[in-house]
């Protein structure tokens, strides 16, 4: 049973008290305003307390109620009330809300344990739409920015990745995750001199969205384009937030990024290498989803397909190559052969990949 219950009508009863929580979160909020707080949110019904956290700032509101070294814990009377006690009471949107703002500033044990409860009430089905919810917020607070960054504890890491592989067992998607390069293959920026740099191809747009929606009469679950890229990453976030209001600019409005590493830039195999790295992370993300790989022939690109398919072999439906080095054709054959296949246009790539039943009719 799916605990995607909000309503799509607001509830009146829950303005009001919203209204007088941001109130008191409006100035200096003091322990008698942190009890309050609790009291509101403690008395809310179960549709109350769901519409109010998709309502809330809740990273506002988790940055407001303290502990105190004497006098109450109200931060982690909080964390108890909405992970604990009423979790239950929780959709899938106000979940992945609360896992947001959790994830933001420090993440200590209070915080972590917090998450761990999150993730291990959540079941079945619902865990694949917490984690695509997750990753549609947009920003680098994503998925994989939670599990391999923002929790620091190895054990609980380890615990939750096997939760989530356990719960996937049960939940065949039959739909695949969209992993893509983003120079020369997104947009011109490399090594083709065809287009005007930054110039966004021609299809690639809907050839994602096509992936996306799947072959099936009914579109799958959106998830969105994975952009898995050699540009490194720093602890800030400001690369992949730079890159994503780049993608956003160009028209790929969902989109989440695994980026490269400094120490990796040297070199089309070790960049190859760090994008599986992060490829193998993600694919423990997501272990009911297959994968399709869309790069280019000009920067280890073929050479980090070919060790996708040799280490997932399962998971990995289709390797794309847009070619823009000229591979002879003898090349592009034996590639062919070892699953790797080569396109000069999104329209040769959408034919490929209606023959291998990733494209609708």
């Amino acid at each position: 049973m799916t605990i995607d219950t909000t309503p799509d009508a607001p509830v009146p009863s829950v303005l009001p008290k919203v209204d007088e929580i941001r109130q008191r979160m409006a100035s200096h909020t003091d322990r008698h305003d942190e009890r309050r707080i609790l009291e509101i949110l403690a008395g809310a019904t179960a549709v109350e307390l769901d519409e109010m956290l998709l309502q809330l700032d809740l990273r506002a509101l988790l940055g407001d109620v303290d502990d105190r070294l004497i006098g109450p814990d109200n931060r982690t009377a909080l964390l108890d009330l909405l992970t604990a006690d009423r979790l239950g009471d929780l959709g899938v949107p106000a979940r992945a809300a609360l896992a947001s703002a959790l994830q933001r500033g420090r993440t200590g044990r209070l915080e972590e344990q917090a998450l761990r409860r999150i993730w291990l009430g959540t079941r079945g089905a619902d865990v694949t739409r917490l984690k695509n919810a997750l990753d549609g917020r947009g920003g680098y607070h994503d998925l994989h920015q939670l599990f391999y960054h923002d929790i620091d504890d190895g054990a609980l890491r380890e615990e939750l990745l096997e939760h989530i592989a356990r719960e996937a067992v049960a939940v065949s998607t039959g739909e695949v995750k969209i992993l893509s390069d983003i120079d020369d293959t997104f947009y011109a920026n490399w090594k083709d001199a065809r287009y005007p740099k930054k110039t966004v191809y021609p299809g690639v747009l809907q050839f994602y969205a096509e992936l996306d929606r799947g072959p099936g009469p009914e579109p799958g679950l959106p998830g969105g384009v994975t952009f898995v890229t050699a540009r490194p990453g720093d602890r800030l976030g400001l690369v992949e937030d730079a890159t994503l209001a780049a993608l956003a600019e160009r028209g790929q409005l969902t989109a989440t990024v695994l980026a490269g590493s400094f120490t990796r830039l040297l070199g089309n195999r070790t960049i190859a290498e760090k994008k599986l790295e992060n490829f193998l992370e993600y694919r423990r993300l997501y272990p009911e989803y297959g994968f399709v790989f869309i790069g280019d022939s000009g920067q280890g690109d073929i050479h980090f397909g070919q060790r996708m398919l040799e280490l997932a072999p399962e998971s990995v439906k289709a390797i794309f190559i847009h070619d823009v080095v000229a591979t002879p054709e003898a090349a592009r054959r034996e590639l062919a052969v070892g699953g790797v296949r080569l396109f000069d246009t999104y329209v040769g790539a959408a034919r490929e990949a209606l023959e291998l039943v990733l494209l609708g009719p």
